[in-house]
């Protein structure tokens, strides 16, 4: 009977001791992979995460297009790194990355912000390019046509052989992005555009910091655009008046403008301006008719962002109604259509999202010119 009870306690105390152990390396695995983990610090973004791992990292896009529970998760590899063997990703990249295509004017600021507008070989429709760095190389020979993004030529970018091509989709049916991984080239989406935030936008240049293995200075140039736009918006703030505004135009019968939680509805609201239509929900446009924007936005104090129109004269040719809002009459009205690169290319569709900073301290000086006494407008002027 003794040996029996000895035997019995032996069993428990083996068992114990290995189920001690059992939870002790799992202890010990859980630290290790914790500590060779490192989230990148996204504050305002939405749309994408990056981690780093020892030798290499992974950059998880969320919502690569609207209403889409869609996720691809790329791994960028350092030179002597390796992944993990059961490792499954939609697109891997050998770093560093030295040859890129991208497809959207959107992301030619953060290549030329972090010093990688050397890198860029080939873009859909050159002509929309404004940058003037990026021209250079475009004028020199140093970027090739690819057609339009929803069917870039293959051929030339075959030819071109790039590390990486950066795309986006509007409703997740490029049919490009499979021609091009079926020649090995690696795609990644970018979907800075689906952000409603103006420094969740602009906080995408740390998505290709962390492509550049330029994390540091990508963090560095955001937070810069980050506190000189709250610092704008704190001044705003301290205005004693709230000026009502309008925005958009008509496009074939139909008034076009955002909607209360939109990009655009943010910069009014964060210059202290009254926008008439903030109480609107979502975050893309609105369609109105005629008649409805003009009862509540008639005796507006501004109209900004007055759709295609680039003067007085052309929103009265077009119709004679735009004649009768305050703002038409007190001649306030300011687009930010004007200020075109040397191939027509509007400046404000390129670089505004990244710079959000400059385009609230625009709104500002628009609202209030007396906050901000030494900004002079740069992507807005009064319409002529």
């Amino acid at each position: 009977m003794q040996k029996i009870v000895l035997f019995t306690a032996f069993l428990l105390l083996f068992f114990s001791c290995k189920e001690q152990n059992n939870q002790n390396d799992t202890l010990k695995n859980e630290t290790s992979s914790n500590k060779s983990k490192k989230q990148v610090d996204i504050t305002y973004a939405k749309g994408f995460a990056i981690d780093l791992y020892d030798g290499y990292k992974v950059l998880t896009i969320k919502e690569p297009w609207p209403d889409t529970e869609t996720e691809f998760k790329y791994a960028l590899v350092e030179e002597k790194g390796a992944l993990p063997d059961d490792a499954d990703f939609d697109a891997v990249v050998q770093m560093p990355v030295n040859n890129i295509v991208v497809t959207s004017t959107t992301h030619i600021p953060s290549l030329d912000m972090l010093g990688e507008t050397k890198s860029l070989v080939g873009f859909p429709n050159l002509s929309y390019i404004s940058s003037k760095e990026t021209r250079k190389r475009i004028d020199a020979g140093n970027v090739k046509e690819l057609g339009k993004n929803e069917s870039i030529n293959t051929e030339v970018l075959i030819d071109l052989n790039p590390d990486l091509v950066v795309t986006f989709a509007v409703k997740g049916n490029n049919k490009t992005v499979s021609t091009i991984e079926k020649t090995g080239i690696p795609v990644f989406y970018n979907s800075d555009w689906t952000e409603q935030s103006p420094l969740g936008k602009a906080e995408w240049i740390k998505f290709f910091g962390a492509i550049f293995n330029k994390e540091q200075k990508a963090d560095s140039i955001f937070k810069n655009i980050e506190t000189e736009y709250l610092s704008a918006k704190k001044k705003a703030a301290k205005a004693t008046t709230s000026p009502t505004t309008l925005s958009g135009a008509m496009y074939k019968d139909v008034w076009y403008m955002p909607k209360g939680g939109s990009w655009g509805a943010q910069f009014i609201k964060d210059a202290n301006g009254t926008y008439l239509w903030n109480d609107t929900e979502g975050t893309g446009s609105l369609s109105l008719n005629l008649e409805s924007v003009l009862e509540k936005g008639k005796d507006a104090d501004y109209w900004i962002s007055p759709g295609q129109f680039s003067s007085k004269q052309q929103l009265k040719d077009a119709h004679s109604v735009y004649s009768e809002f305050a703002a038409y009459k007190n001649n306030t009205i300011y687009t930010n259509t004007t200020l075109v690169g040397e191939t027509g290319g509007v400046i404000y569709y390129e670089l505004a999202p990244n710079r959000p900073d400059i385009v609230l301290k625009d709104i500002i000086k628009i609202l209030h010119p007396e906050v901000l006494p030494e900004h002079e407008l740069y992507f807005f002027s009064k319409l002529k």
